[in-house]
């Protein structure tokens, strides 16, 4: 080998070892590690409550309060901090924290813990790259990498389905997602959430400063959004039957929201030609000034949380005119199948072998990652759809454990439930009360909606509660009910 060879395989092995040795870096005493132990959601065996560790990264933003995403925290039983990379774990507590904007605080009582740390400075303003810098610890090294802007967007959070701005980074780079900082010239630029091949999603800095402020101020009032739902104005034909001439424009109501007083909300017909006197064009779209165009969700959070009001102009037959429209808040109680469940472990209710759920989206994800594909479509109908008389809850009949009692059934699952002897069933607790009693004949009669050929179902009333009792002892549950 000649000596330009050697040069030349000594420079590349350099090269590639520097991209992963430990960096001299501001970052070291702002960048912590957090490890977070939560419990995990079982589908298929909602009695049990197994943990599971990850770690992620976490922003020290001030004296005493680490920052970071929401995610893994609802449902913490532990939760450490790390820093430096490497080295002694600290016990911590999560003092705050929000599923629809995906932000948490976290701290630690441990004096040692934040010797040495300094604040990091989130930017107060995020532009187009159009390069930044992620980093991230990495086998107890401080890592830096390049990654490339992408775009500016508005979609639905990791945990929430509230719309709000997000920054998307193209990275060659795996298991990113983990609150890793986007930096540049010494500023955060944003948080990562997720990932998908090269594509990471980033909650942008102004965004954060400005949940963090009306936190702070103690005026936060969570997320809101349009409740309504629209589609683009391109159709010319459209928006003349609706009464409007000229260029298209605006976007048109399909389905109005639960606000159904006209002068206070969109109506179906109804044309939006601008949300807080930004113009809609006929993408549905608006002109935002620090990120381009954007999609009109974002206006419901742009400058207001749930709770403000926001004013909308809008085309009503020949008239044109201007509501005051309040944002609602985004909860997820106010879902028929609510995309999350906090606060409480997975609710249930063995009767005679039968299982019942709520039906939720945790449980939809019991399908694994790719649970859009393979959880039954008969459940995931009602994500998408108002059930038959509008009830506000489901329960599903998820399995049943082979006894004596329910013979010829064991195959029965994944069906929602409509009513039981004659009462309507929207929860657990609906379906607890109709046990107390049975129909005619002594049976406990078990209806279904449509959807599969399973369309009733009937139990002995007299034996039930020895069989549950007996169901319960022979698969070892802890309880027959979780409401």
């Amino acid at each position: 080998m000649n000596l330009f060879r050697l040069l030349v395989r000594v420079v590349v092995v350099f090269l590639a070892a520097a991209s992963v040795l430990p960096a001299q870096s501001e970052w070291e005493n702002s960048l912590v590690t957090i490890e977070v132990t939560s419990k995990v959601y079982d589908a298929f065996q909602p009695w049990n409550d197994p943990t599971r560790a990850v770690r992620k990264h976490g922003l020290v933003i001030g004296p005493g309060e680490v920052l970071t995403t929401a995610q893994y925290l609802p449902t913490h039983t532990l939760v450490r901090l790390q820093k430096g990379g490497r080295g002694r774990w600290y016990d911590a507590r999560v003092t705050w924290w929000d599923a629809q904007s995906n932000l948490a605080l976290i701290t630690t009582d441990a004096p040692a813990f934040w010797a040495g740390l300094r604040p990091a400075s989130l930017a107060e303003n995020v532009s187009r790259g159009p390069e930044f810098e992620l980093i991230r610890w990495r086998d107890g090294n401080l890592e830096e990498r390049r990654v490339e802007f992408g775009q500016f967007t508005v979609g639905e959070g990791v945990l929430g389905f509230a719309p709000h701005v997000q920054l998307e980074v193209a990275a060659d780079l795996s298991g990113l997602g983990w609150a890793e900082p986007i930096v540049r010239e010494g500023r955060v630029l944003g948080l990562t959430t997720h990932s998908n091949g090269r594509v990471c999603g980033v909650l942008p800095a102004t965004f954060i400063r400005r949940v963090l402020a009306a936190h702070r101020a103690g005026t936060f009032a969570g997320l809101g959004y349009f409740d309504f739902t629209w589609q683009p104005g391109g159709n010319p034909e459209l928006l003349k039957e609706l009464g409007l001439d000229g260029p298209t424009r605006g976007a048109v109501v399909n389905q109005a929201g639960r606000q159904t007083d006209p002068e206070k909300a969109p109506q179906p017909r109804d044309i939006i030609l601008a949300v807080d006197g930004f113009e809609v064009d006929s993408e549905g779209d608006y002109l935002d000034p620090d990120f381009g165009h954007l999609m009109l969700e974002n206006l419901a959070n742009r400058a207001h949380f749930a709770g403000d009001t926001v004013k909308l102009r809008l085309r009503r037959g020949a008239e044109e005119r201007t509501i005051d429209y309040v944002v609602p808040a985004a909860r997820f109680a106010d879902e028929l199948v609510p995309r999350e469940v906090f606060g409480a472990p997975p609710a249930y209710l063995v009767a005679g072998g039968l299982v019942f759920q709520p039906l939720t989206q945790p449980f939809l994800r019991g399908w694994g990652d790719e649970w859009r594909r393979y959880a039954p479509f008969r459940l995931q109908y009602y994500q998408y759809s108002d059930a038959p008389d509008r009830r506000d809850s489901l329960v599903v009949l998820t399995g049943v454990l082979p006894d004596a009692i329910n013979l010829g059934y064991q195959d029965a699952a994944m069906t929602v439930l409509d009513r039981v002897n004659g009462r309507v069933i929207a929860t657990l607790a609906d379906l607890a009360e109709a046990l107390k009693t049975s129909s005619p004949g002594g049976v406990h009669r078990f209806e279904f909606m449509r959807g599969r050929d399973l369309q009733r179902l009937l139990l002995d009333a007299a034996t039930l509660d020895e069989a549950t009792k007996r169901v319960v002892e022979h698969y070892g549950l802890p309880a027959a009910a979780r409401l």
